[in-house]
């Protein structure tokens, strides 16, 4: 922290900066705004305040590592991104990100800023921002507001995302070198080919370009013969996928020749970029979990062993070949980045498969299943799995405590395996609280959560109870991002639960219950009028 302290200060106190011109070559800062604990801004207060008020900087004065910033940083006109990341000095998910933005920051000395604002002394300018929850990340330009940073959040994820930033929106490519460094990527690369600079097909390229530059690779040429030896003649887009998953069973390139609109681009792109077999990772997952996925796990190292890689893959895609259009799609992955993924959400111990695959499906509603027979290498394990998941046959797998053998407290203890039987009986209103047991908040509310049951203890009609959150699934249609959270699940409506987001007083929980639940309360030794 003292290089930190350094640095930032003979920044600061040098000469008069210089005009903005100074600085247009500076491409990306990132504001991470930390509500977590101060750095060493407190080793700073002989500083002149109006030396944090100005407006450029030279380029080669700022650090390549995260700085924290006074808030009137967050004012520079030559900022051009900026995401603000808020979190709590409590929040798991705040403390897990901030190593991983050091390693990014590293690694993108020379070519992008990242900072770090303290907002625990700086609640305006968090409030400000509009954060609302932990961690909160935006990315500013120029100065400007630009949009949330939904990019992943690990150092490999920052790094190519914000790597993306530091160029053109589409590069632009003039020989068949070009286009042959270009597509010879990790990462799948869309290419516009057009018949010159003045085709309207190409402005709407670049607009499409410029919107989806932090998710996919774009570049354009205005030479049609580029595009000849790929099967085109006439303007189109071609999609590369990445080379190292070429395979036997689709091609590896793949024309979109229909009318050209922001829209349209987009879907081609959702709809072809991953292909049959995507290789999924930390930073992909989300987007390749929006529909039915089918994972194979296995030691999976395509910087080092290409082949070996995809020996597994070209099994899996034997199989899946023969599934395409049944609504399921299909992944591989590295086993040794979902390790505690899958400990956590199919129970897998660390010896399972060995070096055989270890095979899952994770729906878009959320249900699971494993494939605990021994994956074959001719593929026919794999197909009698799917067989039966498309049957009907395979039952869920679901993360849950034992059911309670003895549930005589006032408060209700509830698991996964329970959930139905308690929470969504047809004829009983249910209060559950989702609780971490490291959660001091939980703690805290433990007394009043108890009264409450207590005090409703005589009504047959009402339930108070309580899931460990972390050690059992939440059910689809609850969403529980921090500890205590707190639903209300009323009679006739256990599809549309209500989330509590009052106070958490006795008489503030018997209220909404009294507002919410099907039928009149019934007290035991409450005397306050509600």
């Amino acid at each position: 922290m003292e290089a930190l302290t350094t640095c930032l200060s003979s920044s600061i106190s040098r000469s008069i900066p210089p005009p903005l011109s100074y600085v247009i070559s500076l491409d990306l800062i990132i504001l991470y705004l930390l509500y977590c604990g101060s750095y060493f801004l407190h080793s700073l207060p002989s500083l002149p305040f109006r030396l944090f008020r100005i407006t450029s900087l030279r380029s080669n004065f700022l650090p390549s590592f995260p700085v924290s910033l006074h808030p009137s940083f967050v004012y520079f006109s030559f900022l051009s991104f900026i995401p603000l990341f808020f979190p709590s000095f409590r929040c798991g998910h705040c403390k897990k990100l901030a190593p991983e933005f050091e390693k990014a920051a590293s690694r993108l000395k020379g070519s992008v800023q990242l900072a770090k604002v303290d907002c625990t002394t700086n609640s305006e300018t968090c409030s400000r921002f509009g954060v609302s929850g932990y961690p909160t990340l935006r990315i500013f330009r120029y100065g400007k507001d630009s949009a949330p940073y939904d990019g992943p959040r690990t150092a490999e994820g920052i790094y190519e995302t914000m790597r993306r930033q530091t160029g053109p929106d589409s590069m632009h490519l003039k020989t068949k070198d070009d286009l042959k460094a270009f597509v010879n990527n990790h990462d799948a690369s869309i290419v516009g080919v057009f018949s010159g600079t003045d085709s309207l097909r190409l402005a709407e390229f670049l607009k499409a370009a410029t919107l989806l530059r932090e998710q996919f690779r774009f570049a354009h040429t205005t030479n049609l013969q580029l595009a000849e030896e790929h099967g085109a003649n006439s303007e189109c887009v071609l999609l590369f996928r990445p080379p190292r998953l070429a395979n036997a069973f689709e091609d590896n390139i793949v024309i979109f020749r229909d009318y050209l609109t922001i829209g349209s681009l987009r879907r081609f792109i959702r709809d072809h970029i991953y292909g049959l077999c995507p290789h999924m990772t930390i930073e992909n997952r989300d987007r390749l979990r929006v529909r039915d996925l089918l994972t194979a796990y296995y030691d999976l190292d395509y910087h080092h062993n290409i082949p070996g890689s995809n020996y597994w893959r070209n099994r899996v895609m034997k199989v899946a070949s023969k599934y395409v259009g049944r609504g399921l799609t299909f992944s591989i992955a590295n086993k040794k980045d979902f390790l505690l993924e899958l400990e956590e959400d199919f129970g897998m111990g660390t010896s399972d498969g060995g070096e055989l695959p270890f095979i899952t499906i994770r729906t878009r509603l959320g249900h699971k299943y494993t494939m605990r027979e021994e994956f074959t290498r001719d593929g026919a394990s794999l197909q009698r799995f799917l067989e039966d998941y498309f049957a009907g046959r395979l039952k869920r797998y679901i993360k849950s405590e034992p059911i309670p053998e003895k549930n005589s407290g006032a408060v209700k203890v509830v698991v996964a395996e329970s959930f139905d039987q308690v929470v969504n009986d047809p004829d009983k209103n249910v209060l559950i609280q989702f609780f971490s047991p490291l959660c001091p908040h939980c703690k805290k509310l433990e007394p009043v959560y108890g009264e409450l049951a207590e005090t409703l203890r005589s009504d047959p009609k009402i339930v108070i109870a309580k899931m460990n959150a972390l050690a059992n699934d939440v059910p689809l249609g609850y969403d529980v991002q921090g500890f205590p959270t707190i639903y209300f699940a009323p009679v006739s409506r256990k599809d549309e639960p209500v989330r509590y987001q009052g106070t958490r007083e006795l008489k503030d929980f018997l209220r909404f219950l009294k507002r919410e639940a099907s039928h009149s309360l019934v007290l035991s030794g409450f005397k306050d009028e509600l």
